[in-house]
């Protein structure tokens, strides 16, 4: 895990360098006069995803959802959805459901794209288009530089060929910052190392990194982690919080900011441990400890910063409670759902 942690700003680089066949495909999609976006995708795929409801809103005034793979492909409901751009993520390409949702909706007109680390893959073969995700062999079970891929692959899908030199820069960054991050996630997992479940909040674009820390805790630490967006935390669940029950905060510097520091108010006045990452964390009051980071080069490309504190805290936590974060429990690398 720490390898493929480690490997990420390769990755990026990487996949910059296909700048040029993602923007090919979204002038396609605009060509065709499309503006909705469906996304597909289970599990860390399916976090990225949600990031980029964000990033069509933001890079190209796109309406993005993330679609329901039963709807079409359990219930076969006659949903129109011509007009439509599917973007479908997977890592292996091999997910049975995605791969028919795919099939369904290419058939009945949408112009589907597949964003896959597998170019031959059934994904890829059900697809119209097929994007690289460029991010080699993972090795962890636990994904990391896939994820990260995904949430870049959607930032350059939607933001354009200027977000390959940002991609560039963030690898260098993330190189820079990865000594410090690595000291931070142990001496956190030591502050949370009895923590039997957390609550873990963003909002808006960093909503994505909130669902994925939370799926890694769970996979590698066996921590009950509940993803929320700020606003929901303070709508009921911080009842719940305390000192048995921490909350780790993703603080961007953006319009969401006041949202996330008055969770983090709620919960520290509620007596919780709280972690604050991300590049207004120095600034956030009721801190218990704060992992601050800078700015992305582009603020879109912020997730795939903010992720890898928790990435590494996820890793430092499971090793300080006894786990192997390398072969988590029941776990295998590719998930075939029915």
């Amino acid at each position: 895990m720490l390898e493929d942690i480690r490997a990420q700003p390769d990755v990026l680089r990487a996949l910059a360098g296909h700048a040029d066949e993602y923007e090919a495909v979204a002038r396609e999609a605009a060509s065709r006069g499309i503006t909705t976006v469906r996304l597909v995708a289970h599990g860390s795929s399916d976090n990225a995803a949600s990031f980029g409801v964000y990033a069509f809103g933001l890079g190209r005034a796109w309406t993005a959802f993330r679609d329901s793979i039963s709807l079409h492909v359990y219930y076969g409901a006659a949903v129109d959805v011509s007009g439509s751009c599917v973007v479908a993520l997977s890592q292996s390409g091999q997910t049975k459901d995605v791969v028919a949702y795919v099939a369904r909706t290419r058939a009945r007109g949408a112009y589907t794209v597949a964003v896959t680390n597998d170019p031959v893959s059934p994904l890829a073969r059900a697809a119209e288009a097929t994007l690289p995700l460029a991010a080699g062999t993972e090795r962890a079970i636990a994904a990391t530089r896939t994820y990260t891929a995904q949430i870049a692959a959607l930032a350059l899908l939607a933001g354009g060929p200027a977000y390959a030199e940002g991609m560039r820069e963030l690898a260098g960054l993330i190189e820079a910052e990865l000594p410090r991050l690595e000291q931070a996630a142990e001496d956190t997992a030591v502050l949370l190392e009895a923590a039997e479940r957390l609550f873990v909040i963003g909002r808006g674009t960093e909503f994505a990194t909130a669902r994925e820390l939370s799926l890694k805790l769970l996979e590698t630490c066996r921590v009950g982690a509940q993803p929320l967006t700020a606003t929901d935390l303070v709508h009921g669940p911080v009842a719940a919080a305390g000192e048995r029950f921490p909350v780790w905060a993703i603080a961007a510097d953006d319009a969401n900011l006041p949202t996330v520091t008055e969770a983090v108010s709620r919960a520290a006045a509620a007596g919780a441990p709280v972690v604050v990452t991300g590049p207004a964390a120095a600034g956030i009051a009721g801190a218990t400890r704060r992992i601050p980071l800078p700015p992305a080069p582009l603020p879109l490309l912020g997730p795939a910063l903010s992720i890898v504190p928790g990435q590494l805290f996820a890793r430092a936590l499971a090793l300080a409670r006894g786990l192997d974060p390398d072969a988590p429990a029941g776990l295998t690398k590719v998930t075939l759902a029915p």
